[in-house]
């Protein structure tokens, strides 16, 4: 659950710091005070993309934080393990600062992440519903994933070993499809692939040899200051100043007095060392000197083959190795075109075997599916009628694709959710018929239902209870309530049933200081309470007569 959020310079809001607990927390207020701010900080805590115009004006940037409890148990707490984030003791602190420049940092638990790592954590842990989502729901490129997200293990498998057939599917297809190109196509194909193959094999690559060569070139380039270098050095041992002359005779003076002592042996003992290891560096240093030739048509010879490494690079590849991988992708390439038509006929009867498989588990995907939509209707008809919705009817209607469209990575099917409202009349998409009330309903009903089939998360409704009044809205405080006893639910409402049937209740208002607008939040003792709940009922004008009544409503609905 989201147990503490930090804001500060975020949009109209100065500073502020809020506690929230388990169960549901009503969010009121006055149109424009602020409350949708409130829940565009928690989004782009989960991963929505932000923006420069969050920023308050005359701020460098926006600060954003949120304190997470998570249960053990809960799925993101091995995804932090994989992404290498630090996990204290079941709490997550996710922080985002928004700068004016437009640059957006993101931290899980102290560390650096990116915006894609951010959102996945935070998605699994904040089940956001605003306008957004309901234009979603509008939408029937999204009913499928929705169908999906309620689904069994059995789905849930169907549809793994559909997208690993699926894969092969398009693999075997765009390999027939390359080679049943044209016939111009494939001619110019092959002179393009005989070329290249042609000047990586006439490269005559070697591996290493990149490599050797420099080392090479850089022996020759710099041949003066070797020969110098070391014939100084063999001089210093063993030329005129013979100094391994003079540490042979210091070692033979040791010898002398070694059997004193341990101590003495010691030493004698390292200078011996010091003077063999000498003697044998010093016949290096000959050999190395005696090896050292200047060829300037040798220096030439390698610059060259090194130009010739590097203009073949740039075409083929940035290493050596890669370039040979190149030459062994144009030789099966090759290989393939030449033989065309056998390949063609093997790829053909490998497409028909790997779409006759892929029909039966598109088939077994569909079966999966249709048995999903069945419960997921029967369900979310059983909300329904509590929000006061008896006589709504629900279908999954699912149509076969066809053609050349008739697999996709998502199956053989799409789906459409039908609704009808009143009795007689036709099912149709939810765009063309659902009202704002009814599209509220039917989004409470769907979090109902899939809030079993998800890890335990903190939701926020944006308004749900738009378009509702009288007995609905009671219903649907029943049934928000209801959702909370399972966890945690925030919910910014304009409905005095919703906000009575809450454990927290917090008023967002707006305030002017020093010629500037300010969003504050605080919470509501029980009589400050009954003054909000009596002004959402009344507005402006609250009664003796309105106050009785939000006291009543308190009382009867707090403790149910």
């Amino acid at each position: 659950m989201l147990g503490q959020l930090s804001i500060k310079d975020f949009a109209i809001i100065d500073e502020l710091t809020v506690s929230f607990q388990e169960g549901l927390t009503a969010l009121t207020g006055e149109t424009g005070a602020g409350k949708s701010i409130v829940i565009d900080a928690i989004l782009l805590l989960a991963g929505r993309r932000g923006s420069q115009d969050f920023v308050r004006h005359g701020t460098d940037k926006a600060e954003l934080e949120g304190l997470f409890y998570v249960d053990p148990k809960h799925p993101v707490l091995n995804r932090l393990q994989e992404f290498g984030l630090p996990i204290d003791e079941e709490m997550l602190v996710i922080r985002r600062d928004l700068f004016a420049t437009g640059k957006s940092v993101c931290r899980i638990n102290g560390k650096l992440v990116t915006i894609s790592t951010l959102r996945e954590v935070g998605q699994s842990l904040l089940d956001v519903h605003g306008q957004h989502d309901t234009q979603q729901l509008l939408d029937r490129k999204h009913h499928l994933t929705l169908l999906d997200s309620f689904g069994s293990e059995k789905l849930f498998e169907a549809k793994r070993t559909y997208g690993e057939t699926y894969r092969t599917y398009v693999s075997v297809k765009r390999k027939l499809a390359d080679l049943s190109r044209n016939e111009q196509e494939t001619a110019q194909r092959l002179d393009i692939l005989k070329y290249q193959a042609d000047e990586l094999s006439g490269a005559n690559l070697q591996l290493g040899e990149e490599e050797a060569l420099l080392q090479e070139r850089d022996q020759l380039a710099n041949y003066e200051q070797l020969y110098k270098g070391l014939q100084a050095a063999y001089d210093a041992l063993q030329g005129e100043q013979k100094g391994l002359d003079w540490v042979g005779l210091s070692l033979s003076q040791l010898e002398h007095v070694q059997s004193v002592s341990d101590t003495y042996k010691s030493t004698y003992n390292k200078v011996a060392d010091a003077f063999y290891t000498l003697e044998e560096e010093c016949s290096t240093i000959r050999h190395l000197l005696d090896d050292l030739v200047y060829d300037e048509n040798r220096l030439n010879e390698v610059e060259s083959r090194l130009a010739e490494l590097q203009r073949l690079e740039k075409k083929y590849g940035p290493t050596v190795e890669e370039m040979l991988e190149y030459a062994s992708k144009i030789e099966e390439e090759l290989e393939s075109l030449e033989n065309r038509e056998s390949h063609i006929a093997r790829f053909q009867k490998e497409l028909a075997d790997v779409e006759e498989e892929l029909v039966l588990e598109a088939q077994v995907l569909h079966a999966e599916r249709n048995r999903c939509a069945r419960a997921l209707t029967e369900q979310v008809h059983a909300h329904l009628q509590d929000l006061y919705m008896e006589r709504t009817r629900i279908e999954v209607q699912f149509e076969k694709r066809s053609g050349s469209n008739e697999f996709q990575a998502d199956g053989a099917y799409t789906c459409d959710i039908l609704f009808s409202a009143n009795l007689g009349e036709p099912l149709k998409p939810l765009s063309k018929v659902a009202s704002g009330g009814e599209l509220s309903r039917f989004m409470l009903a769907l979090k109902l239902v899939f809030r079993q089939h998800q890890a335990a998360v903190s939701i926020l409704f944006d308004e749900v209870d738009t378009g509702v009044s009288g007995r609905v809205a009671q219903a649907m405080a029943d049934k928000i309530s209801y959702l909370a006893s399972f966890g945690q639910v925030l919910c910014i409402t304009h409905l005095p049933q919703v906000a009575a049937r809450a454990n927290c209740h917090y008023l967002i208002q707006k305030a002017y200081r020093d010629k500037r607008t300010y969003t504050t939040i605080s919470p509501l003792s029980k009589t400050d309470r009954v003054e909000e709940i009596a002004r959402m009922m009344s507005g402006a004008d609250v009664t003796k007569a309105t106050k009785d009544h939000a006291k009543e409503l308190l009382e009867t609905t707090l403790y149910v």
